[in-house]
């Protein structure tokens, strides 16, 4: 499931630009209850992109941006307290993060979901049911 994390340089620290990825991969698998399913685990990837603050519009202006994007299966997020805690986690991490004085309100948690049947690893097109069986194949 891929993660993309885009922040304004200088928002993170050199270490946090190294854990941010790790951290809101874990996060992801942890709302889910699938903490080292060995089928999720390997198939939660992500990219780090960091831009110039010139780069980052927000609210009229040029200033810190931190947007945190998921794309996942329709299946993923069932209910309002599993996307509550995985935005409100997502944001605690960037705050734990950063290096200055990045406002929570400049962090945005974005989901997308995937078309059923659209859903591409290894070059095998899953389904949200063949994805629900290799998950629970995996956990078993």
């Amino acid at each position: 499931m891929p993660i993309s994390v885009q922040v304004t340089k200088g928002l993170l620290t050199a270490q946090g630009e190294r854990d941010v990825l790790p951290r809101v991969a874990e996060a992801l698998l942890r709302v889910h209850g699938l903490t080292d399913n060995a089928f999720m685990t390997p198939n939660v990837i992500g990219h780090l992109m960091v831009s110039q603050e010139s780069e980052s519009y927000v609210g009229g202006g040029y200033q810190s941006l931190a947007v945190i994007e998921v794309k996942v299966p329709a299946a993923t997020f069932p209910s309002a307290e599993v996307k509550q805690a995985f935005v409100s986690e997502v944001t605690d991490i960037v705050d734990a993060l950063k290096a200055g004085a990045h406002p929570r309100e400049r962090t945005y948690v974005n989901v997308t979901y995937a078309v059923d049947g659209a859903w591409g690893i290894g070059g095998k097109a899953y389904t949200n049911e063949e994805l629900g069986a290799a998950i629970q194949a995996a956990a078993a």
